[in-house]
């Protein structure tokens, strides 16, 4: 098959981005042609209200000029535009509740305007995936053809060291951002003792604040960005990964954490509850409730018997979650949507 995807960001450590990287690399294991349309290799803007409006504009002026394809697969529904130029059978793929996440990120009023583009963006699609239970329970009441397929992880690819840099070494690897509750965890952090070290492995907009805290606690060490090497065994050499986030899909880093073994605190929203809550895989809390995260960060630190049950339910669960199985749900619809 002759593939073009679509995606606002394919570097990185953010979900997506890792998502498309390992589709890209299924479907060429597999035979397939890709391509890809991507803002590293279009003009955007990188500013931080400005950079996804530009990339909306700049992929659907790339896409008049691409040929034919059988598939045209879009990440996000800011790829959609440009899936809506090109020629082929067209698939757009959402990683979590899109208004709702612009609602985090930009408050009501942007959401408003996101959720009247969405629905314009579900109509240009043949097919709608989505990456989480409750992605699909929402876009399915919208009237859209839905498949759930959630994102996957490619177990044998993870590095394999370990960084251990403290004793107690805790850790979140993520964006920088307010819906992924990066200021729950520095409210938490401030009453950690001293002996707890928390690890901030990403970049987004809350950077200067995590390097505001970093200069008032010893125990809070900022990495800033790693590529994925070198994250793996730090999430590897940790006892804990922390994601305090608002809104979530089925997140990437939490699927490395659990194939890392590694225990997790986590929100009870979206994929986090998918993934977590069968067969206690995690722990899962409210969001924005710091005393909460504080305390159940130390009864883990202080009860090994406990995360060690937790690690091997998580470590069960993720295996249905590796690209032999996700890829291969991909390719079936593939080849499903082009019969039809």
């Amino acid at each position: 098959m002759k593939i073009l995807l679509i995606s606002p960001t394919l570097n990185g450590i953010g979900g997506i981005a890792q998502h498309v990287r390992d589709l890209i690399n299924f479907l060429k294991e597999h035979g397939h042609q890709v391509d890809i349309i991507t803002s590293e290799n279009i003009l955007t803007i990188p500013i931080k209200k400005l950079k996804n409006p530009s990339f909306l504009i700049s992929s659907f002026l790339k896409a008049k000029l691409m040929k034919k394809y059988d598939i045209v697969h879009a990440q996000h529904p800011i790829s959609a535009l440009a899936m809506k130029n090109v020629s082929g059978k067209k698939i757009l793929s959402i990683h979590g509740i899109y208004a709702e996440q612009v609602g985090l990120l930009h408050g009501k009023f942007s959401s408003y305007f996101s959720n009247k583009y969405e629905k314009n963006a579900l109509k240009w699609a043949d097919v709608v995936t989505a990456g989480s239970n409750e992605a699909y329970e929402y876009y399915n009441k919208l009237g859209s053809d839905v498949s759930y397929i959630p994102n996957g992880i490619d177990i044998k690819s993870l590095h394999s060291g370990i960084d251990t840099r403290f004793k107690k070494q805790i850790i979140f690897a993520g964006r920088l951002s307010k819906e992924k509750g990066i200021m729950t965890l520095l409210e938490a952090a401030k009453n950690l003792p001293q002996e707890i070290n928390l690890l901030i492995v990403g970049n987004g907009p809350e950077e200067k604040t995590v390097l505001d805290y970093e200069s008032s606690y010893d125990n809070i060490h900022y990495l800033g960005y790693q590529p994925k090497e070198k994250t793996i065994p730090l999430i590897r050499g940790s006892i804990l990964l922390i994601q305090p986030s608002f809104a979530e899909g089925i997140s990437g880093t939490l699927l490395e954490a659990m194939a890392c073994k590694v225990p997790i605190i986590a929100t009870n929203v979206g994929g986090n509850k998918e993934l977590l809550g069968n067969n206690d895989a995690g722990v899962l809390i409210e969001p924005g409730d710091s005393k909460i995260l504080l305390k159940k960060i130390l009864e883990l630190i202080n009860d090994k018997n406990l995360r060690k049950k937790i690690s091997v339910s998580a470590y069960n669960e993720v295996q249905k979650y590796d690209w032999s199985n996700i890829g291969q749900l991909y390719l079936d619809l593939y080849k499903k949507i082009l019969k039809s």
